[in-house]
């Protein structure tokens, strides 16, 4: 939790530091859909990240789901388990499962800093599960 709360005030410092700039993230697959890429974080986000020796590290930010039939349970799925590399600059997921062809899939990138403080955090009047997030499609 201590790693979680140091990535979140990184991110908060980064982002304060920083003039209000409109980040855009991509998500696409490549290698005939055998993995994704994630592109428009910040390498110096990434880096920080990767550094980090915690376990499933890359899932607080942004896991990968399986679409299910019924949207409303999205928020309920399992993650997909699979390896996460920085490639290029990107941030690449490759399943432990290869992606279903005939399924479709959703990676939720959670957004730390958008009119989120540290303080927040800190004080319990936000918890990590009230982070706001964008859901893309693939």
């Amino acid at each position: 939790m201590k790693r979680i709360f140091t990535i979140i005030l990184l991110l908060s410092c980064i982002a304060c530091n920083q003039k209000e700039e409109t980040v855009i993230i991509k998500v696409a697959a490549i290698k005939g859909r055998k993995a994704i890429k994630i592109s428009g974080i910040d390498y110096a986000i990434l880096s920080e990240i990767n550094r980090d020796s915690t376990i499933n590290k890359w899932q607080s930010l942004a896991p990968v789901f399986k679409m299910p039939k019924d949207t409303d349970l999205k928020s309920y799925q399992s993650v997909q388990l699979g390896k996460y590399t920085i490639v290029n600059k990107e941030l690449v997921f490759t399943p432990d499962t290869p992606f279903n062809s005939a399924e479709t899939y959703f990676v939720r990138f959670f957004k730390f800093a958008d009119n989120n403080s540290v303080l927040d955090y800190a004080t319990g009047k936000k918890k990590l599960k009230q982070v706001p997030y964008q859901d893309f499609v693939f």
